[in-house]
């Protein structure tokens, strides 16, 4: 829900980090490697409970994934399979913190495996919606190379629930059942709204 705002933020205060990458010879392509490199390190800072570097590493490997397209479209890199890598890359990021995080607090197994669950129907969701919303022609501003259906739980929170349960172990018991409820609430408003925009229009008598 943030990251538009987000996206249309960020390029008016990180232009001279994109400058530096395409002055040093790394692709989008590459950029998007190295963040997803960088979110690994920070899964395995989680297991040796380095909870606070893990926490540093994990947003350094998210302000790489805003860059990557940002990159891509200020220099004319942009591609198909620039988009597809992102996402992919994404979801294995997100998925690779959950398993770290039950690694390290087995006592939630429970909520970290309904978390995958709904990552599933989330995404799925979002990439089927988008498709089809393509395919009718709807306004599109989102900016990615890829269209996603909007939602409640997108990038952005998902940094913000992952730094909660980072800063505030303690609050496990809670704060994953909060989570969990922000993804359920997701994938109900994105099946609403695929009733909304995909259903048959019934005719009026009239017409």
């Amino acid at each position: 829900m943030i990251d538009n705002s987000f996206r249309e933020l960020l390029p008016r205060y990180v232009d001279p980090l994109v400058r530096l990458l395409n002055r040093i010879g790394l692709t989008p392509n590459q950029v998007t490697c190295l963040g997803l490199a960088i979110a690994l390190g920070a899964a395995w800072l989680v297991v040796q409970e380095n909870f606070l570097a893990a926490l540093v590493v994990w947003w350094l490997s998210r302000l790489l994934d805003a860059l990557d397209g940002i990159y891509a479209r200020q220099f004319n890199k942009a591609s198909d399979f620039g988009a597809f890598l992102d996402i992919q890359f994404d979801m294995l990021a997100y998925s690779a913190m959950v398993l770290a995080f039950s690694s390290v607090w087995p006592e939630y197994n429970t909520q970290w495996l309904l978390m995958l669950f709904c990552y599933v129907l989330c995404i799925s969701g979002a990439l089927g919606l988008g498709g089809f919303e393509n395919k009718r022609g709807l306004e599109d501003s989102s900016g990615r190379g890829l269209r996603l259906a909007t939602g409640l739980a997108e990038g952005g929170e998902t940094g913000i629930a992952y730094s909660m349960f980072l800063l505030f172990p303690a609050w496990l018991a809670v704060t994953t059942w909060i989570w969990l409820a922000v993804l359920a609430v997701t994938i109900l408003a994105r099946l609403l709204l695929a009733r909304t925009e995909l259903s048959p229009r019934e005719l009026e008598p009239d017409e």
